[in-house]
């Protein structure tokens, strides 16, 4: 059995939560082991499951102790960890959601320090940045919003000293070791590089979310020209993301 589930810890979240915790690591063999399991709990036809949210390496399980008890969702999910180290589980098919951005000038206002920071010129952030698939660890801080792992060394910046207080949607920035896109308006303290048309939040929707955890993302470079022709083609619901599978 996978020393990972081997070592999984069951923990007691209060009185409606219960986490699954596979370690200390962030990996992506371990965010595969999460996002297996966390299919599993969403289809398990077990009443009294809430809601299961993943994180980077482990799940949170909310659930109705006056439909389920504890004991009885622990021994399911005991079953379900036994299954996935003996590989009884079957690997998910694995998106990659194209995301076309416009980096620099009032879309990526920070590129120019991104540039002087690395000693790379513009054209090779842009191409280092668009070069790679990038994981999908998890969602959170605002809806949609996008935590992926997988950024190039070349690339990696501190935060801002100061918060933003606002940053439009679709702004695409680097963090530390972490890149991402803003799904909503909101403050943050991320370099900003760049800016995507696409839209990746739909509270309307049963299912708000363009993309979710274990999804991974690729950046593609377009222009000015680009970007309004597609954002006006999102206003009228007639474009739709190129999207392949891994």
């Amino acid at each position: 059995m996978d020393d990972y589930v081997r070592n999984a810890k069951i923990l007691v979240a209060g009185e409606q939560g219960m986490v699954i915790d596979f370690g200390d690591e962030i990996t992506v063999k371990i965010n595969r082991l999460v996002q297996q399991l966390v299919e599993v709990l969403n289809s398990w036809e077990m009443k009294g499951i809430i809601e299961v949210v993943p994180t980077y390496r482990s799940i949170i399980v909310y659930f109705d102790p006056l439909q389920i008890t504890r004991d009885e969702l622990t021994l399911g999910i005991r079953q379900f960890l036994t299954q996935l180290g003996n590989g009884e589980i079957q690997a998910i098919t694995r998106r990659v959601i194209h995301v076309p951005v416009c980096y620099g000038g009032v879309f990526g206002p920070d590129i120019d320090y991104v540039v002087r920071r690395t000693k790379l010129s513009i054209e090779e952030v842009i191409n280092i940045h668009t070069s790679r698939q990038y994981l999908i660890y998890m969602l959170g801080f605002t809806p949609g919003f996008p935590y992926l792992g997988g950024l190039d060394d070349k690339l990696v910046v501190p935060r801002l000293e100061k918060v933003r207080s606002k940053i439009p949607t679709g702004s695409v920035g680097i963090a530390g070791r972490q890149t991402g896109f803003y799904t909503v308006e909101s403050s943050g303290e991320w370099r900003l590089i760049g800016r995507t048309p696409l839209r990746a939040f739909y509270p309307e929707n049963l299912n708000p979310f363009l993309f979710t955890a274990g999804d991974y993302l690729q950046f593609k470079s377009i222009s000015v020209d680009e970007f309004f022709e597609i954002f006006s083609k999102i206003e009228t619901g007639s474009y739709s993301p190129e999207i392949t599978i891994r």
